[in-house]
């Protein structure tokens, strides 16, 4: 086994084995699979296994990032990036990623490309490359019931979400009244993309989900959400304490886990050498 070896191996085992299930961030929002499957232990599934290897170790010191692994011919590249919603602690953003990782095995099992929408983060890895492009399809729509809003309700909701559209920044907050909103880009696209896909995102909101107590738009690249009254809650600050500490916890395994690692490469290193010295 040489180095190389030793850090896939041990990733995966961080990615895959500790974290328990817990708190809101984690809860499933959407996910979907490429059609194309990929060889059991092929050098795509290794350059897969690297990818989400590498999107874990990263999550624990940024909430946004992007990967290309290469391989030894065009069809073993693989494209990949995660993004945690802004407003989320680094240990939350560590957590949340990690357990899209976990459930993205047994989501698209050895399918060329994944994508998963958490209530706190967003993965997705595929073998054609996406970063960069903007795409407004539609991922995922939902709407609350109908509350019978009179149209100085409706207007408070309008007035947030116009306000949402025309601020600047990948993620973005909003009130009026008691309406609340969020909207986040992902980290790839440019600054007018970004707009151009909230512009769609906002637009599809009003007109599908109507006077809707709450509504969800997660287009391929975007989102906006809003809620009414409390119908919904994204805000982090509104999650238990005892779940931020909880992460807190998670994020100093993974920390712990990443040193280990760091020195099981310079053991297996240094025996290596050692080896070669004694054979010469």
């Amino acid at each position: 086994m040489d180095k190389i070896e030793a850090l896939q191996i041990l990733g995966l085992f961080h990615v895959f084995f500790i974290f328990p299930a817990h708190s809101s961030l984690d809860a499933f929002l959407y996910g979907g699979c490429s059609q194309i499957k990929y060889a059991p232990n092929s050098p795509y599934q290794s350059n897969v296994n690297s990818l989400l290897t590498s999107l874990v170790n990263s999550a624990t010191y940024s909430s946004y990032n992007k990967y290309t692994i290469m391989g030894s011919s065009s069809q073993d590249v693989v494209y990949g990036l995660y993004q945690c919603r802004a407003d989320l602690a680094m240990p939350d953003c560590a957590t949340c990623v990690a357990r899209a990782v976990t459930k993205l095995g047994p989501l698209c099992p050895q399918t060329c490309g994944g994508a998963i929408q958490l209530e706190g983060c967003f993965v997705k890895y595929d073998n054609a490359s996406f970063i960069g492009v903007e795409d407004k399809s539609v991922a995922m729509k939902k709407c609350g019931p109908s509350d019978g809003y009179s149209s100085d309700e409706m207007s408070h909701r309008d007035a947030m979400l116009a306000s949402l559209n025309g601020a600047g920044g990948a993620y973005r907050v909003g009130g009026s009244e008691d309406v609340q909103g969020v909207a986040q880009c992902v980290g790839d696209l440019t600054a007018g993309q970004c707009k151009d896909c909230l512009s769609e995102a906002i637009r599809r909101l009003k007109a599908e989900c109507g006077g809707a107590v709450f509504g969800d738009m997660f287009l391929a690249k975007c989102y906006a959400r809003y809620s009414t009254s409390g119908a919904q809650i994204y805000a982090n600050q509104h999650h238990e304490s005892s779940d931020h500490s909880e992460s807190e916890k998670t994020f100093a395994i993974i920390i712990g886990l990443l040193a280990a690692v760091a020195l099981l490469i310079i053991f297996l290193t240094f025996l290596r050498r050692l080896s070669r010295g004694k054979g010469k």
